[in-house]
C-alpha cells in the first residue's frame, strides 16, 4: 500500500521556489525596484499574494505526488509532477537506513529517513515523516531485509540496544584544543590576511584570504563540536548504532560485515592521554568516524565490535628498516610500520600525528607492489592494499624480499577469508 509524507513536508519544499526568487531579487534589485515603485500598493499586495499561492502550489503538488510503497522486496518511491520518477531500491542492497533530526524537524515532531544503499553514492531521502512513522519504517525496512516475512517486519518493532560508549562533553571539548590543526588554522587565520594586507595594500584582499581560514577554524572546531556533542555508540543486532548531535540529532548505523577499513588517528597532544579516534571506511556510505574520542582500550573495545576477533593490544608492528629508509623519506621514515595477523593488514605513518589503518583480510580487493628508482637503490618497496570503500593502505619502505613474499602471501591470505568470511547479514 502506497504511503504519503508527513503533512509538514509541502511547507519544506515550497521553499525552493522561494530562495530562487529571493535570490533573482537580490540580484537585480534595482530593476525590480523600478517595475514595482510605480505599481499602486493594491497590486503590490496582489503580486505578493499570487506567489504565495504559486509557492504553496508548488509545495503541495510536490507533495501529493509523492508517494513510497514497502513491498516483499523492496523500496519504492514516486515523486515529480510533470517529470515522474520512481526509485527501486532492493531491501537487501540497503546498507544503512539513517533517522536524521534537524532542529526544526525536532520541534515540530517530524525527521528525515536517509538510506545507503550499495552500488548508489547518492542517498535516497524520505523528508518529512512523524518522527514515530520514521522510528518504525526504519524497523521495518531492517527487519524485511534481515528476512523477516512482511506481516512479521511491522510487528517486530526496533531491535534492542546496549550502550557501549558515550563521549562526554568535557572530554570533547578537551580534544579540540588539544588539536594541533586547529590551532595552526587559527594561527594562518591570524598571520595570513595581515601579510596580505601589507603586500597588497588592499584591505579587501585581506578579507577574502580570511574567510576561508575562519570556516577551517568553524569546522574544525565549533563544527566539531554541534556534530559530535554527545556521541554514544550502542550495540543492536542491526549493527553498531551511533547517535550524536548538538542542534541536528542524527541517528546512523554501521552496518554488520561491511566495514572495508578502520583508521585510528592519534594527535601528537593526545597520546599523553592515551586517546584515539576512530574513522571507518563502508563501501557505499558517508558514515566516517566510529569514535570522536576515547581511550585506547575503550576504542578497542568498539572496534572488536565492527571486527570481530581483532585486538588491539596484540597487533606488534614491525618499523621499517633504517638502513634503507632513512636515505628514502629522512627523519618521517620512523612513522611507518607494519602488522599482519590471522584476522588484519594493518599499516601505521605518521610522528606528528600517527595514522593507523586497520584491513580485514577479507575485504582485501587487490595487492601491489611499489618500487620507485630511489627505493629500489635502497633496497626498500611498498605494499599496497586495496579495499571495496576505494581506500588504499600502504606498507612503506618493507625491506624488498619482505615485499615480494609479503605480496603473495596477503594474496592467499585473502581469497582463503573471502571463503570462510559470514555473510553480510541484518539481525545475525
Amino acid at each position: 500500500m502506497e504511503r504519503r509524507l508527513h503533512v509538514l513536508t509541502p511547507l519544506r519544499r515550497a521553499w525552493v521556489p522561494v530562495a530562487a526568487t529571493v535570490g533573482i531579487l537580490a540580484q537585480q534589485g534595482d530593476r525590480v525596484r523600478e517595475w514595482v515603485d510605480p505599481l499602486p500598493v493594491v497590486l503590490r499586495l496582489a503580486a505578493l499574494a499570487g506567489l504565495v499561492l504559486v509557492f504553496g502550489a508548488y509545495g503541495f503538488l510536490s507533495w501529493w505526488f509523492t508517494h513510497y510503497a514497502v513491498t516483499d522486496t523492496e523500496l519504492r518511491i514516486r515523486t515529480g509532477l510533470i517529470f515522474r520518477r520512481t526509485a527501486h531500491i532492493r531491501l537487501d542492497r540497503i546498507q544503512a537506513v539513517d533517522v536524521t533530526r534537524p532542529i526544526l524537524a525536532r520541534v515540530a515532531g517530524v525527521a528525515k529517513l536517509r538510506l545507503d544503499v550499495i552500488g548508489t553514492e547518492a542517498k535516497d531521502e524520505l523528508s518529512l515523516l512523524a518522527e514515530r512513522d520514521a522510528v518504525a519504517l526504519r524497523a521495518e525496512l531492517l527487519a524485511r531485509a534481515a528476512g523477516f516475512t512482511p506481516e512479521r517486519a511491522v510487528t517486530v518493532g526496533q531491535a534492542p540496544e546496549r550502550e557501549l560508549l558515550r563521549v562526554g562533553v568535557p572530554d570533547l571539548v578537551a580534544s579540540l584544543l588539544l588539536s594541533l590543526g586547529v590551532w595552526a588554522a587559527l594561527a594562518g587565520g591570524l598571520v595570513a590576511p595581515v601579510v596580505v594586507w601589507w603586500v597588497s595594500d588592499n584591505p579587501w584582499a585581506a578579507v577574502v584570504t580570511l574567510v576561508p581560514l575562519l570556516g577551517a577554524v568553524w569546522a574544525g572546531s565549533v563544527g566539531r563540536f554541534l556534530t559530535e556533542y554527545d556521541w554514544t555508540v550502542a550495540e543492536s543486532p542491526d549493527g553498531l548504532r551511533l547517535d550524536h548531535g548538538l542542534l541536528d540529532r542524527l541517528h546512523e548505523t554501521v552496518p554488520p560485515g561491511r566495514v572495508q577499513t578502520v583508521r585510528l588517528v592519534e594527535p601528537l597532544l593526545w597520546r599523553r592521554r592515551g586517546w584515539v579516534r576512530v574513522e571507518l571506511a563502508v563501501a557505499g556510505s558517508k558514515n566516517e568516524v566510529l569514535v570522536p574520542v576515547a581511550r585506547r582500550e575503550a576504542a578497542g573495545a568498539v572496534i572488536a565490535r565492527v571486527l570481530p576477533g581483532v585486538d588491539l593490544t596484540r597487533l606488534v608492528f614491525s618499523p621499517s628498516p633504517s638502513a634503507g629508509s632513512r636515505w628514502v623519506v629522512p627523519v618521517w621514515w620512523k612513522g611507518y610500520g607494519l602488522a599482519v595477523s590471522d584476522e588484519v593488514f594493518a599499516a601505521r605513518r605518521g610522528r606528528l600525528c600517527r595514522r593507523t589503518e586497520i584491513v580485514p583480510h577479507a575485504k582485501v580487493q587487490s595487492v601491489r607492489r611499489s618500487q620507485g628508482p630511489w627505493e629500489r637503490a635502497r633496497g626498500v618497496a611498498d605494499v599496497h592494499v586495496d579495499t571495496g570503500a576505494g581506500n588504499t593502505v600502504t606498507a612503506r619502505l618493507r625491506p624488498a624480499a619482505e615485499a615480494s613474499t609479503l605480496l603473495d602471501a596477503q594474496a592467499t591470505r585473502s581469497h582463503t577469508s573471502r571463503a570462510t568470511a559470514r555473510p553480510d547479514r541484518w539481525m545475525t
